[in-house]
């Protein structure tokens, strides 16, 4: 066997699991095979031709798998570390959230005669689901009901972890997804807490899962189709277009699969059957960069070492690619255009085929109009890593939700409330300017791009205040109202602050830092200049502890209402994934005027 492949297994960050560190001492004694495809990407299996370990053409790591014993006997998919685009590794864990219910059976009649299937009856009728999708997640060992007529309903779910070391000793926490079938893929899962997710986890999960779909239908007549299936759906543009990189979708009946798809009752009739062609990934290492290519076209390219934290993409049809951040290959190079600066890569042998693009200046945005100039004359500097690690990670256990994870269930709630309540909504559209303090992690979701009003951020959070301008580009962009540009204006709080209080303001969202709450004196602060920030007739949309109301009415605000944040229906949803979620204590968000 060649020992340049045999090396890589011994190359530091290939192998973590302990199970499979024996592979890289004396692969072909311990039984190890290794498979290297047409595009040249290695794949290691053990003696029970389980894949333990896929790498790109020149060893770079894409995911490494640990398998062993089940519940029942079965082999099954213990752990799995995936190697992100920008290098960093995030872990996949079976079965790794378990939420149980618990039921009181014993004055219902007749309990000592119901069975699991009694139990997934009771489960179907309350979740509005058919039966056999309850059926298809609750296995016999997740429905017990004990000699005194308690029910335990356990739902388990696979967890995702970001890997701060690239193993598990330091896990984190990210996301989770339906309990998937690893040893027998047989359906496409529903992701929870997706916005959590580090860029690029959803394509590295999947380039798991179809890798494991092709090892077990190696050698079958029939691929087996799949279902999207989940209790319940949340079918989405974006994950149709993931599903769609890796899996086809087919109608039995044939027709178009996406709006049947985009609808949740019948999301589940899309078949889904392997992609002639799926995604893959090479790594470069002179440029630390990581290259996706499907077929001989290249869909993106990420380097890990960008301020950004975004990649450089194939445009979109209609020529849209994100804060004007795409690639194209002319000359025998990959060109990576950044708004009207550009950067050129010379293609590797190793990466194949790849076919040549022109560039196009086709919806070239005007010089001082790309999204970093939201920032006017305050140039960010954030660091790559912080940069694609801009999002937010919630703990799945009891500990204490942190200060910019707790914002979207307040920015979120205010949404709906101003889009459902009309007086809020009149006044809040005859506003001519508005100011956002605090809320980095949700800015985009406290503004109204309709281009009547005039917003000010001030931000604290570097990496999250690019994100949301980021998003707030985009957004503008794709409905040609980049004009609106000059309406929004990002600040450093630290140097801005005082300035931007001393003008008056139509409307106020502010945030109370954490650290603030526990200060009378921070606190009364805060409220004088909130007060003399707001115009006569303005609204404030506070979150601070309640200790600060006291000091609102001293300053001449008027509270209209006061709730807790704990009761809103955004953290309520939260708590449906992680039933143990807790907020700050005494999280109150207040509306008052200035009359």
């Amino acid at each position: 066997m060649d020992p340049s492949v045999l090396s890589i297994l011994t190359q530091p960050g290939s192998l973590s699991f302990p199970s499979n560190l024996p592979f890289a001492k004396n692969f072909a004694s311990v039984g190890g095979q290794v498979v290297r495809q047409p595009s040249g990407h290695l794949i290691f299996y053990g003696p029970d031709r389980r894949r333990f370990l896929a790498t790109d053409p020149e060893g770079h790591p894409l995911h490494e798998c640990e398998w062993g014993p089940a519940p029942g006997g079965r082999t099954s998919l213990l752990r799995a570390r995936l190697c992100l685009d920008w290098s960093q590794w995030v872990g996949l864990k079976p079965g790794g959230l378990v939420n149980s219910t618990q039921l009181d059976l014993s004055k219902k009649p007749g309990w000592q005669r119901l069975r699991a299937d009694d139990l997934r009856q009771m489960a179907a009728q309350a979740m509005h689901v058919p039966f056999e999708e309850v059926k298809f997640f609750y296995g016999d060992e997740d429905l017990v009901i004990d000699a005194r007529g308690q029910a335990t309903i356990r739902h388990k779910k696979d967890s995702f972890y970001v890997l701060t070391d690239r193993t598990f000793a330091q896990a984190r926490f990210m996301a989770c997804m339906g309990a998937m079938h690893w040893s027998r893929i047989d359906f496409l899962p529903v992701v929870e807490l997706f916005q959590s997710l580090l860029p690029g986890t959803g394509s590295a999960a999947f380039e798991l899962i179809r890798g494991l779909y092709d090892d077990q239908n190696e050698g079958q007549a029939q691929p087996l189709p799949l279902r999207y299936r989940g209790i319940p759906t949340y079918p989405s543009d974006a994950a149709y277009r993931l599903f769609s990189a890796f899996f086809t979708p087919h109608l039995p009946r044939g027709g178009d699969p996406l709006p049947i798809f985009m609808d949740q009752s019948r999301s589940h009739e899309v078949l889904w059957l392997p992609a002639a062609d799926p995604p893959r990934r090479y790594f470069e290492q002179a440029h630390r960069l990581c290259l996706t290519i499907k077929g001989e076209a290249v869909q993106k390219v990420t380097t890990a070492d960008d301020p950004t934290g975004l990649p450089f993409v194939k445009p979109a049809p209609n020529g849209f690619a994100p804060c004007e951040r795409h690639v194209t290959v002319t000359g025998g190079a990959l060109l990576l255009h950044d708004s009207h600066e550009t950067a050129g890569i010379p293609l590797s042998p190793a990466w194949g085929r790849i076919e040549e693009t022109a560039r196009s200046s086709d919806g070239a945005t005007p010089a001082g109009k790309g999204w970093r100039s939201l920032f006017g004359g305050h140039p960010l500097s954030v660091e790559p890593a912080q940069a694609f690690s801009a999002v937010l990670i919630y703990p799945d256990d009891d500990r204490e939700i942190g200060e910019l994870e707790s914002q979207p269930f307040v920015a979120d709630y205010l949404q709906d409330m101003i889009e459902q309540v009309p007086e809020l909504s009149s006044r809040v559209g005859r506003s001519a300017t508005v100011l956002i303090d605090g809320f980095d992690a949700a800015i985009t979701t406290c503004l109204r791009p309709d281009g009547l009003r005039n917003h000010t951020i001030l931000y604290t959070h570097r990496a999250f205040a690019q994100k949301q301008a980021q998003i707030l580009w985009n957004q503008l962009a794709q409905t040609n109202h980049l004009d609106q540009l000059p309406r929004f204006t990002f600040l450093p709080a630290a140097s801005h602050s005082e300035s931007v209080y001393r003008q008056p303001h139509d409307v106020l969202f502010a945030w109370t830092p954490f650290q603030d709450s526990a200060r009378p004196e921070a606190l009364q602060l805060a409220c004088r200049r909130t007060a003399a920030a707001l115009r006569l007739g303005g609204l404030a949309f506070l979150v601070g502890p309640g200790a600060a109301q006291p000091h609102l009415a001293s300053s001449g605000l008027t509270v209209l209402q006061q709730t807790p944040v704990e009761q809103l229906p955004t953290f309520a949803m939260h708590r449906t994934i992680l039933p143990t979620a807790r907020l700050k204590p005494d999280l109150m968000l207040c509306l008052a005027t200035k009359r």
